[in-house]
C-alpha cells in the first residue's frame, strides 16, 4: 500500500498559488449598461422639393439611394477612397510614426510588469557572502570577567529563501489587476490606432481641400484679369472708364491676395502628412502635389442605427472597462492585507572560523520553516485603504459609464454633421450656379451701359466666395464622414 505524505501535498497545493481556492474581494463582471434605442439624427437625403420654410425637403425611404455603411467599410474606411497616395500614407503612419511607436513602448513595458507580477507566486532567493574579523575586549559583555581579549574571524555565504503562499489570494488578484493594466495599454494602443488613422485621412483630405480652393481662386484670378486687361485696353484707347479699371485692378490685386496664405497652409499640411508618416517634413512632396479635376468625396452613406456592439468595442471604451477590471482587483488585495500571510521560510550555507574550512561539509549549516505574519493592529491604516481602493472602484465604473455616453454623443453628432452638410453642399451649389449666371447677366449689363461695373464686381466677389464655399462643404463631408468612422471605432483591426 502506498503511503501518502499529506503535509507534503497541502504544500505543493499552497506552493503551487492555491488557485483552488477562493480569493477575497470582489469577482469582477463587466457592468451591463444599457443604452437606449433613440432615433438617429439623420438628415437624410435632400431633394429638390422644398419644405415649408424653404428648405430642402429629404427623401422618403424608397427614393434614398444612399449606401448602407458596413461593419468592414468602417474597419478600413479609407479604402473607400481608391487613392494609393492615402492608402500608403495610412500604412506607413501606423508602422512608422513616432508617437504610435512611444505608445508600442509603453505596451511592452506594461507586458513586462505582468510578467514581473508572477513573481509574487514563486520563492524569493538572495545569496550572500561575508568575511568578518571580530574582537571582543575583556571589558565587553562577552568576555567580561575572563581578562582576555578574544579575536576570531568568520566566514560565510549561503542562501536565504522566502516563500510566500498566497492562501486569500491577494497575489492572485495582484496578477489579475496586471493583466487587466496590460490589456488596457494593448486596447490603449487601438485607441491610438484609431486616432491616428483618423487624423491622417483628416488632414489629407484638408490638404486636398486647400489645393481645390488655390485651383479656384487662381481660376477666377485668371478670368478678373481678363476682364482688367480688357478694361485698361478700353481706357488706353480713350473710351473707357477710368473707375471701372480701379475697381477692376483692386478686385484682382484682392483675389490675388487670397493665394499665399493657401499656399503656405498647404506647405504646413504637406509637412504635417509627413511627420505622421514617420517622415522627415519636405520628403513627401512629390506624393502630395496637386491632383487636377480629382473629386475624393465619396458616395453618400447611411447608418441603420447606433450599432451598440461596436460603441462598447470602442477601444478608447474598452481601456476604461479594463482599468475597472484593474481596480476591482485591487480592492481584493487591499482585502486581503486583513488575512495572515504564511511563508516558508529557509536559509542554507557555510560558515566557518577559518577559510580554509569553509568549503568542508562539518562547515554546512541551514533551516527550514514555516511563519506566520498577521497584521492584528494597524490604526484603521488597513480600513481606509480599502475604502480606499473601493472608492477608486466606483469612480472606474463610473468613468466606464461616462465612456459609453460620450461615444454614443460622438457617433451622433459626427452623424448628424455628416448628413447635414448634404443639404449645405446642395443649396451651395445652387448658389454657385446662379452667381456665375450673374456674373455673365452683370458683364452684359455694363457693356450695355446699363449698370455700372460695381455689379460685375459684387457679382465675380459673390462667385469666388461661394465656389470656394463649396469646395469646403465637400472636403467637410468627407471629414465629417471619417470623424463618423473614428466615432465608430474604426481605423484598425482589434482582436482580443
Amino acid at each position: 500500500m502506498m503511503k501518502v505524505h499529506y503535509p507534503s501535498i497541502v504544500l505543493a497545493l499552497l506552493a503551487g498559488g492555491c488557485s483552488w481556492l477562493p480569493s477575497v474581494g470582489p469577482d469582477y463582471r463587466r457592468p451591463e449598461i444599457e443604452l437606449p434605442e433613440i432615433a438617429l439624427p439623420d438628415a437624410f437625403a435632400p431633394t429638390t422639393n422644398k419644405t415649408s420654410t424653404g428648405e430642402f425637403a429629404v427623401a422618403d425611404a424608397a427614393e434614398d439611394r444612399r449606401v448602407l455603411v458596413s461593419a468592414d467599410t468602417i474597419r478600413r474606411w479609407w479604402n473607400r477612397f481608391d487613392d494609393p497616395v492615402l492608402s500608403r500614407l495610412v500604412c506607413e503612419a501606423v508602422s512608422n510614426n513616432i508617437s504610435f511607436l512611444m505608445a508600442q513602448e509603453r505596451l511592452t513595458a506594461a507586458r513586462w510588469q505582468l510578467v514581473g507580477s508572477y513573481a509574487a507566486f514563486l520563492p524569493h532567493v538572495d545569496a550572500s557572502l561575508s568575511g568578518v574579523r571580530l574582537e571582543q575586549g575583556p571589558n565587553t559583555s562577552a568576555m567580561a570577567g575572563s581578562g582576555k581579549t578574544m579575536h576570531k574571524s568568520v566566514f560565510s555565504g549561503g542562501f536565504d529563501a522566502t516563500w510566500e503562499i498566497d492562501i486569500f489570494g491577494g497575489g492572485r488578484r495582484a496578477t489579475q489587476a496586471a493583466w487587466a493594466e496590460a490589456e488596457a495599454a494593448g486596447w490603449n494602443i487601438a485607441d491610438a490606432w484609431v486616432s491616428l488613422t483618423a487624423e491622417v485621412g483628416a488632414q489629407y483630405i484638408e490638404l486636398r481641400t486647400i489645393q481645390q480652393r488655390i485651383e479656384v481662386a487662381r481660376t477666377n484670378l485668371i478670368l478678373q484679369a481678363e476682364t482688367y486687361d480688357i478694361l485698361k485696353s478700353r481706357l488706353d484707347a480713350g473710351i473707357g472708364d477710368e473707375l471701372a479699371v480701379n475697381q477692376s485692378k483692386y478686385i484682382v490685386d484682392q483675389t490675388h491676395a487670397a493665394i499665399p496664405p493657401l499656399l503656405a497652409q498647404e506647405e504646413k499640411l504637406k509637412n504635417a502628412l509627413a511627420i505622421l508618416a514617420g517622415d522627415v517634413p519636405g520628403t513627401r512632396h512629390g506624393d502630395l502635389t496637386a491632383v487636377a479635376r480629382r473629386s475624393w468625396l465619396l458616395e453618400p452613406g447611411r447608418i441603420e442605427k447606433i450599432p451598440l456592439d461596436m460603441i462598447r468595442a470602442r477601444p478608447d471604451v474598452r481601456v476604461a472597462e479594463r482599468e475597472l477590471a484593474a481596480q476591482v482587483a485591487y480592492v481584493g488585495v487591499a482585502e486581503s492585507r486583513w488575512y495572515p500571510k504564511l511563508y516558508i521560510n529557509g536559509a542554507i550555507g557555510l560558515e566557518s572560523t577559518k577559510s580554509t574550512k569553509l568549503f568542508q561539509r562539518d562547515s554546512l549549516c541551514g533551516s527550514i520553516g514555516p511563519s506566520v505574519s498577521w497584521p492584528l493592529f494597524q490604526g484603521g491604516n488597513i480600513y481606509a485603504d480599502i475604502k480606499a481602493e473601493e472608492a477608486k472602484m466606483n469612480e472606474k465604473a463610473l468613468n466606464y459609464e461616462l465612456a459609453l455616453h460620450r461615444a454614443y454623443g460622438e457617433v451622433r453628432d459626427a452623424y448628424a454633421a455628416y448628413t447635414q452638410e448634404f443639404h449645405r453642399r446642395q443649396a451651395l451649389e445652387g448658389a454657385v450656379q446662379a452667381a456665375r449666371d450673374a456674373v455673365t447677366i452683370a458683364k452684359n449689363l455694363y457693356q450695355n451701359g446699363l449698370k455700372d461695373f460695381t455689379a460685375v464686381i459684387d457679382a465675380q466677389r459673390s462667385l469666388l466666395s461661394l465656389q470656394n464655399e463649396l469646395v469646403v462643404s465637400r472636403g467637410q463631408i468627407t471629414q465629417n464622414a471619417i470623424s463618423l468612422y473614428k466615432a465608430l471605432g474604426g481605423g484598425v483591426e482589434v482582436q482580443e
